[in-house]
């Protein structure tokens, strides 16, 4: 129990009237991040979505390459073998290219009907990405439209957290040092609430009842008085006659 004056008891109401603005405003801005971010996340998980579903177009429209060039190859042969089978003088030779233009020609309707397979594959896929790109620009501008809401619905939140930490600072350079470093350790231990009143001899922190001494040199309010089970800080509000 320690001797403190009354106008620094009145200063520990203030600066816990701000700290626990602080602590609520502190707590609203928190959600209100978590909510912009789960809609970020939202955008971001539906555009991985469709970043994969350009990649498969991508590989569908370069297998369709692959298979003209493949095409374009088997042609060449095909056509440089017929050149020289105009030019064969025996039979066998004859019958080895005859053989080899077949085998190319097999070779390109397998490539032509695959080519085919590749075409239908890379006109769904880009069907799906059109429409997944639509989809993802509606949402874009929708998840747009909802953080700017939620931004602005937090622009008085974020002034009155300014306001109070101002009053926090103004209020703590009007105390000693030890004071402040005194209610910023019992603020961190109750979760922003160093201070509280003391309502018929009863903490409004704990509920517990403190000793009858105690309630009294609290109601002097001489003394800087812990709560004997929660060690806030206690203070008594005068009683208005009826």
């Amino acid at each position: 129990m320690n001797d403190i004056a009354k106008p620094d008891i009145k200063a520990l109401i203030k600066l816990q009237e701000a700290e626990t603005q602080i602590v609520r405003l502190k707590e609203v801005l928190e959600k209100i991040k978590t909510q912009k971010d789960k809609l970020s996340s939202k955008l971001k998980r539906f555009g991985n979505t469709l970043e994969k579903q350009k990649d498969d177009l991508a590989a569908a429209s370069k297998n369709c390459r692959d298979s003209e060039r493949e095409i374009q190859v088997v042609d060449e042969r095909i056509i440089k073998s017929n050149e020289t089978l105009r030019m064969v003088k025996t039979n066998k030779e004859y019958q080895v290219l005859l053989r080899e233009v077949d085998d190319n020609r097999k070779r390109k309707d397998a490539f032509e009907t695959e080519l085919l397979e590749y075409f239908d594959e890379e006109e769904k896929i880009e069907e799906s990405v059109q429409e997944s790109q639509k989809e993802f620009d509606l949402l874009k501008d929708q998840i747009d439209a909802e953080q700017k809401d939620i931004e602005k619905e937090s622009i008085d939140d974020r002034e009155m957290l300014e306001d109070y930490l101002t009053q926090q600072k103004e209020i703590g350079k009007s105390l000693d040092s030890s004071l402040m470093e005194r209610f910023a350790k019992i603020s961190k231990m109750n979760q922003g609430l160093a201070v509280i009143n003391v309502d018929n001899a009863i903490c409004r922190g704990c509920f517990m009842n403190i000793p009858p001494q105690l309630y009294i040199e609290v109601q002097r309010g001489n003394s800087l008085i812990l709560c004997p089970q929660c060690s806030r800080i206690l203070y008594y509000i005068e009683k208005e006659e009826v």
